[in-house]
């Protein structure tokens, strides 16, 4: 108990000033991105400031992993530089206990990320979004053209030309109805439908049916039987990674419930959880590095942990990309780049100095 308490002395300064810098770094990075545009329509310094402010919890989601990789390798390889670890292991205590300490910080981290993320940082993020789109006027439509989608398990497919989400109407509308089995029922075709609150309102609707081995149209009078809710046919702008994780898991279903793509969706939502753990995995990364650098030891382990984040974050994006356009498994493109640092992270621990 003496030692974890003197390793977190050790490790918690280190780690606030690590994650101090790369919050600032990662906050100044998207303010001078902007920063033209902000000029451009002459924005008040307040309100960039005000955005900036808002983008804070998303740039702490960024540098909280980066910033427990550099402050873990940085504190064990000063200690290895002061000879103390030597020491520490010469006494007979292996150096898997000497860490435990850090082990039980990353998995801590871990599952507050993951909370932080849901309740704190989609949120901000998404009201640093709508606030930077209106300074910078720029408008996001809800509109949709050539929409198809399945309901009542695949029995009625709707294929729409046009829809209008300000009025909630749809335009050139042709619903399809069919049997369980698969078999054709009927085709109802009408050039414009307008949302009452409770169902679709079709006008001049023509339905087209098999009688008697002839396919005859007739007139549809009003009917209350097409309830499918107008926000399915608006253009979905809201991604499941700017959800919190139960809401993108009704996302995904009722993605699935209305035939649209939802690989992407799934792997997003599958995202939220591998990068949650992301903390965890760089705290075994840098136990792993710990004590490989006796010289320039603060430039070496800063250098070592970005490497590290830039080819995990390029191999995760890499995936995911895979993922959401359906060449792996969502789970696997989420979970590959956690799976694959963990076991490179065991491996170099076997070769780590004890």
């Amino acid at each position: 108990m003496i030692l974890d308490r003197y390793l977190m002395k050790q490790f918690l300064p280190i780690f606030l000033v690590a994650i101090s810098m790369f919050v600032l770094l990662l906050s100044l990075i998207d303010l001078f991105a902007n920063l033209w545009r902000y000029l451009n329509y002459e924005v008040p310094l307040q309100q960039i400031l005000k955005v900036c402010l808002y983008y804070v919890p998303k740039s702490f989601s960024y540098a909280l992993p980066i910033s427990l990789l550099f402050a873990a390798a940085y504190t064990l390889g000063d200690l290895y530089s002061r000879n103390e670890l030597t020491s520490i292991f010469s006494s007979g205590i292996p150096f898997w206990r000497f860490s435990l300490s850090l082990l039980g910080i990353g998995l801590a981290a871990s599952f507050l990320s993951f909370h932080f993320e849901d309740r704190v940082v989609i949120p901000t993020f998404k009201v640093k979004n709508d606030l930077s789109r209106v300074l910078l006027h720029q408008s996001r439509t809800e509109n949709n053209s050539d929409i198809v989608i399945k309901a009542k398990n695949g029995r009625l497919i709707y294929a729409v030309d046009y829809y209008d989400a300000h009025g909630q109407i749809l335009n050139g509308l042709s619903i399809i109805e069919q049997a369980e089995s698969g078999t054709f029922l009927s085709l109802v075709r009408s050039p414009q439908a307008s949302w009452t609150g409770t169902h679709w309102a079709l006008s001049n609707a023509l339905e087209y049916a098999w009688e008697e081995g002839l396919l005859r149209a007739r007139p549809l009078g009003d009917t209350d039987m097409y309830r499918e809710h107008p926000d399915t046919f608006r253009r979905n702008s809201m991604q499941a990674e700017d959800l919190p994780a139960r809401e993108a898991a009704l996302m995904v279903e009722d993605l699935k419930a209305a035939g649209l793509p939802f690989m992407n969706a799934l792997a997003d939502y599958y995202h939220r959880y591998s990068f949650a753990s992301v903390s965890f995995v760089v705290m075994i990364l840098s136990i792993s590095m710990g004590g490989r650098f006796r010289k320039n030891i603060l430039l070496m382990s800063l250098i070592s942990s970005l490497f590290v984040a830039v080819v995990f974050y390029v191999m995760e994006m890499l995936s995911m990309m895979m993922a959401r356009l359906g060449y792996i498994p969502p789970l696997l493109g989420a979970w590959f780049p956690v799976g694959f640092f963990v076991g490179l992270g065991l491996l170099l621990l076997q070769s780590a100095k004890t």
